[in-house]
């Protein structure tokens, strides 16, 4: 199944949980697709231990998700 996420919120916790969903796809083998809308376009703002989305954005990289703005 092919699965697109659009984010557009720029809430650090918010892009996290979307990554994190993203990358739970991909794992079980579907094909996801996140597209970042103008306020989410910058995904790294936010980044902190507390929702470390660096981390999350690699991750989905390193599994051939697709990210696109």
């Amino acid at each position: 199944m092919q699965v697109l996420i659009v984010l557009s919120n720029p809430d650090p916790e918010i892009k996290w949980n979307a990554l994190r969903f993203a990358n739970v796809l991909l794992n079980a083998g579907e094909e996801v697709t996140v597209f970042l809308n103008r306020p989410a376009s910058d995904v790294h703002a936010g980044d902190s231990p507390q929702f470390p989305i660096r981390e999350k954005v690699k991750l989905f990289g390193l599994s051939e998700g697709q990210l696109h703005a």
